[in-house]
């Protein structure tokens, strides 16, 4: 499991307009040489609402960009965070904006597959978390209606919410297991104050990425070994539950402009844990 690191785009360039995570639209083609000084495997791309169709994920000429560099640095793109839908979630907008938002997100599916990449994080947690038995039916009918799409495209849908493992475990049951599965923050749910062997219990076997990030009970994130995430007792239960997905850091940021040297004393970090 120690191979299988990875990191958020964004957290090797400096935040822009002072947001812990974006798509660091300037300087995202450096983030490839930085994660391969750091022997990274992955890169999770980013997708944010604003400008959505300028990302280069969505776009040839910017695919054909990502895999010169993904080839030069031996980085691989397998999942995305797709904030573009917690920014506007179709679940809970009127008619006409979801029928959009919807279109959105069959083209990301149709470019991501393009790219070979295998799981889309669809985040159904801050302004995204669903707050009612419609906004839930609502994401269980229109995602239903994608699984063509998804298995034409060979792509997973991966969840991540704020449910505690019995919720969770009721909403994931409903979804195919080979289009949908769960993406595990594990700082999201140390703040949420969740037991891990209840959660790895209940739908460790849907877990097919995870969030390495720290955060305190009930409070906000915060450098990695500051808050209550159990890395150590995590990375053990991914043994037992014979996990094979990649650890993406996603922790906080510390000083501007030494985010490698941050991102590189987090993962010191991390493998200590293990």
């Amino acid at each position: 499991m120690i191979n299988k690191f990875g990191v958020m785009q964004g957290r090797l360039s400096k935040p822009l307009n002072g947001k812990i995570q974006s798509f660091p639209k300037k300087t995202w083609e450096k983030e490839f040489s930085l994660a391969k000084k750091l022997s990274l495997k992955y890169i999770e791309w980013t997708l944010d609402q604003k400008d959505l169709y300028k990302n280069p994920l969505l776009n040839e000429e910017g695919r054909n960009k990502i895999n010169k560099l993904c080839k030069k640095n031996n980085i691989k793109v397998i999942s995305i965070t797709g904030d573009c839908f917690m920014q506007k979630p179709f679940w809970k907008e009127k008619k006409n904006l979801k029928k959009k938002l919807l279109i959105d997100l069959k083209n990301i599916i149709s470019s991501a597959s393009k790219m070979n990449i295998k799981y889309l994080i669809l985040p159904l947690v801050d302004n995204g978390s669903i707050k009612n038995n419609s906004q839930e039916n609502t994401i269980y009918i229109e995602l239903k209606k994608l699984i063509p799409i998804l298995k034409k495209n060979k792509l997973k849908i991966l969840f991540e919410t704020d449910f505690n493992p019995i919720k969770y475990f009721n909403f994931i049951k409903k979804f195919k297991k080979n289009f949908f599965g769960i993406n595990y923050d594990i700082g999201n749910s140390a703040s949420y104050n969740f037991d891990p062997i209840a959660e790895f219990k209940k739908y460790g076997k849907y877990i097919k990425n995870i969030h390495a990030k720290d955060r305190k009970k009930f409070g906000n994130t915060v450098p990695l070994g500051k808050g209550n995430s159990n890395f150590r007792l995590i990375f053990n239960l991914c043994r037992k539950y014979k996990y094979k997905g990649s650890f993406i850091v996603q922790a906080a940021r510390e000083k501007s402009g030494a985010e490698l040297k941050t991102i590189s004393k987090y993962l010191t970090y991390l493998k200590k844990q293990f």
